[in-house]
């Protein structure tokens, strides 16, 4: 009698694991998966070793929102389909690294000329301007202090976010180019940390997103250990964790 009870005991285990993780799997693949920051481009709305909720609502579903979906073509297009909106800062996939995430912001929508002129912004050869907000300091991708100059950018549509300029206006590989031509049904993406971001700018690695290889938006964020520390080193957290991050909205 006790080995049958055991035996049960041990099969509702398993069940109720089993459960769980298809519960899991259900929760991420159709309304929220974490997404941890591993690199600085997007300081200073987002540093080293956050940790974040991506919605996967906000754009609908394709492959690409879907666990191994650079490996299986599960189907084509998006189910559900909604736009990226300009400012939102979103999770997606590269035409050139399929199996790669990258989070940037929205610059620029289908039809929309992009240009940077002496590191300023120009959506439709309308300029964003931007106003200082002092000095911000974090960690940069390699442990060390990373200290820059930090600003106020405001987009044609009046969403106001944060940049950094690590180096004079100007004097950036990306603060001169050429002009962008968004095509239909592609988005411009760009890093807030204006000079550490590999992003649209660079054609050949990322270029412009196709609206079926955007993963989801970013939502808010759960937990940040504060810089290259992995989410399970609880040891830790009391010296480098930001706890004034929790559940802060990304915009």
């Amino acid at each position: 009698m006790k080995k049958e009870k055991q035996k049960d005991t041990f099969w509702e285990n398993v069940k109720a694991f089993t459960y769980a993780i298809i519960l899991a799997v259900l929760i991420r693949t159709l309304w929220l998966q974490p997404f941890h920051i591993p690199s600085g481009s997007m300081i200073p709305s987002l540093l080293i070793g956050d940790n974040l909720f991506v919605s996967k609502t906000a754009y609908g579903y394709s492959r690409y929102s879907i666990p191994f979906g650079a490996y299986i073509n599960y189907f084509n297009g998006r189910i559900w389909k909604g736009e990226p909106k300009l400012g939102e800062v979103a999770i997606f996939r590269s035409v050139v690294e399929p199996d790669t995430d990258f989070i940037k912001r929205v610059v620029g929508v289908p039809g929309d000329r992009i240009q940077m002129k002496e590191g300023l912004l120009y959506i439709n050869d309308v300029v964003c301007p931007i106003e200082p907000h002092g000095e911000f300091e974090t960690v940069d991708d390699s442990g060390q202090l990373l200290k820059a100059a930090q600003y106020i950018e405001t987009l044609p549509n009046g969403q106001k976010h944060l940049i950094i300029k690590q180096v004079p206006f100007g004097e950036g590989a990306y603060d001169n180019t050429p002009v962008y031509h968004v095509p239909p049904g592609h988005y411009f993406m760009m890093g807030d940390n204006r000079d550490g971001s590999n992003d649209s700018r660079t054609q050949g690695v990322i270029g412009y997103i196709p609206l079926e290889y955007f993963v989801g938006r970013a939502s808010f964020i759960f937990f940040s250990t504060g810089g290259k520390i992995a989410l399970w080193e609880i040891w830790r957290w009391p010296l480098t964790a930001h706890y004034n991050r929790i559940f802060n909205v990304i915009h």
